[in-house]
């Protein structure tokens, strides 16, 4: 049988890594959870009230924790990402909060850690990670269980993890209604596109944002086609040949279940708290190879 864990969550968001310990029958005993995000700590107290929040994780003595069965972080990614202009890696601010993870990790010294950030990161970045973690990464793109591009590195020190069978979940199965151009969506979610004539070039010219069109024949049009009909229209015009994706959708990209978002913050932290969360069914994935007995 296995036992009730202890848990060290960093920048735990929206606390998916605690949703995908739930859902994968992994007892907890302890959940500690880092977190400065206020709509973040909303989100995590309405679903799991026992958390023990712990605050800015510069702040953290590693050393006044209990054992730690499994210690999860994925330090901000923004400075991290090849999507960002004159990106500083691990030398800004943000995305050098990993080295305030790898002295907790040093301190804490858990049975299990487990670090996730983009696939994208530069070369140097990925070197210095692995050699400071002591292990290479796990490349998983999330759309092999999901319907959403989402390329991510993973650190651990658990054992014979596989990248995942493809589930082929494709985004037209998680829409309400009307069509998509593509079969996945876009990487980025923590941010749409406006719902206007320039927002919808920007969707076709750039690929950032999720869009569904009300008609399927005009969805089919390769994308100079669309592009060349959009602009002899006016803005109106323009704004009637598609909606933005609702929450609930934006969950289904991450396999969150309905509402688990959307039901507790409003439209804009929702897009944030989704975008920055972990994909719930690549989480449960690795976490599926991990010993927690005695």
């Amino acid at each position: 049988m296995e036992k009730e864990i202890n848990v060290l969550s960093l920048f735990d968001g929206i606390s998916i890594l605690q949703l995908a310990l739930q859902q994968s029958d992994i007892s907890v005993n302890n959940y500690y959870a880092s977190e400065i995000d206020k709509n973040c700590i909303k989100v995590t107290r309405h679903h799991f009230p026992n958390t023990i929040q712990l605050g800015d994780v510069r702040d953290l003595d590693g050393h006044s924790l209990p054992d730690i069965d499994l210690m999860a972080f994925g330090s901000p990614c923004q400075n991290l990402s090849s999507l960002r202009k004159n990106r500083q890696g691990l030398d800004s601010e943000d995305s050098g909060l990993f080295f305030e993870a790898l002295r907790l990790l040093q301190e804490v010294r858990p049975r299990y850690f487990l670090m996730e950030n983009v696939g994208s990161m530069s070369k140097h970045d990925r070197r210095v990670i692995t050699g400071l973690l002591g292990v290479e990464p796990i490349r998983i793109n999330s759309s092999l269980v999901g319907p959403a591009l989402r390329d991510r590195c993973y650190w651990t020190n658990i054992k014979g993890i596989t990248v995942p069978v493809d589930r082929n979940v494709q985004l037209k199965d998680v829409i309400d209604s009307g069509y998509v151009d593509r079969t996945k969506s876009n990487a980025i979610i923590t941010k749409n596109v406006p719902h206007t004539k320039s927002g919808l070039v920007r969707y076709l010219s750039k690929g950032i944002g999720q869009v569904v069109f009300h008609d399927r024949d005009f969805a089919e049009l390769p994308k100079r086609d669309k592009l060349d009909r959009i602009q002899s229209m006016g803005e109106d015009e323009a704004k009637l040949l598609f909606r933005l994706f609702t929450i609930r959708e934006l969950e289904r990209l991450q396999g969150y279940p309905t509402g688990y978002v959307g039901g507790i913050l409003k439209k804009t932290p929702s897009h944030h708290a989704i975008g920055n969360g972990f994909t719930l069914e690549t989480i449960k994935h690795i976490l599926s190879f991990a010993d927690f007995g005695p």
